[in-house]
């Protein structure tokens, strides 16, 4: 048996437990819970997602998170997630949800946020690559191709909720924008 989650309406409200499978094949709501992490000086971190993974495989993210279990609330999914694909603890304080088409299968996306302030130990099956970057950059990598056209929406749903420029400013992420996009 596949991932169980809760298959929701359009109000977000629980109408049944459904494989995540069955679920995206039918085109079913459910819920996906992601975090934006941001370091100290108020860079994101951006990753590559690997190239043998099912969806999404070489293509850039600005956040990290996955589907919420069956039952499982939304913050905790999120604190889940975080603790499997980054190796941070945490407690993600959420910002917004959304419905979202997807580009695969619609769903209900929260996003939630962290301050990260130690090291991080991405989970290889999950991250190929990561760095922080500054909001501008991240800006620059949401428009190229090469990213996730889903965290691309919630990126811009973040920008007309937060305001550009409302990150305090970086002090360097290392490498090109363009370096980064073409996964140097």
């Amino acid at each position: 048996m596949g991932e169980l989650v809760d298959r929701v309406d359009e109000r977000d409200e629980v109408v049944a437990v459904v494989e995540r499978g069955e679920a995206m094949r039918n085109k079913w709501l459910f819920r996906m819970a992601t975090i934006v992490c941001r370091d100290e000086d108020g860079r994101f971190l951006v990753h590559r997602r690997p190239e043998g993974v099912a969806r999404f495989a070489g293509l850039l993210n600005w956040l990290l998170g996955g589907a919420v279990e069956a039952g499982e609330p939304y913050e905790e999914a999120a604190a889940r997630e975080l603790a499997e694909e980054l190796g941070v603890g945490g407690r993600p304080r959420f910002l917004f949800k959304f419905r979202c088409e997807g580009a695969i299968s619609p769903y209900w996306l929260a996003v939630h946020e962290l301050v990260v302030t130690g090291p991080v130990r991405p989970d290889p099956r999950e991250i190929a690559w990561c760095a922080w970057v500054t909001e501008d950059e991240l800006a620059e990598l949401v428009g190229h191709e090469a990213f996730i056209p889903d965290a691309r929406e919630a990126f811009g749903r973040y920008r007309d909720r937060y305001g550009a420029g409302t990150v305090p400013p970086a002090r360097g992420a290392g490498g090109t924008v363009a370096d980064l996009a073409v996964g140097r």
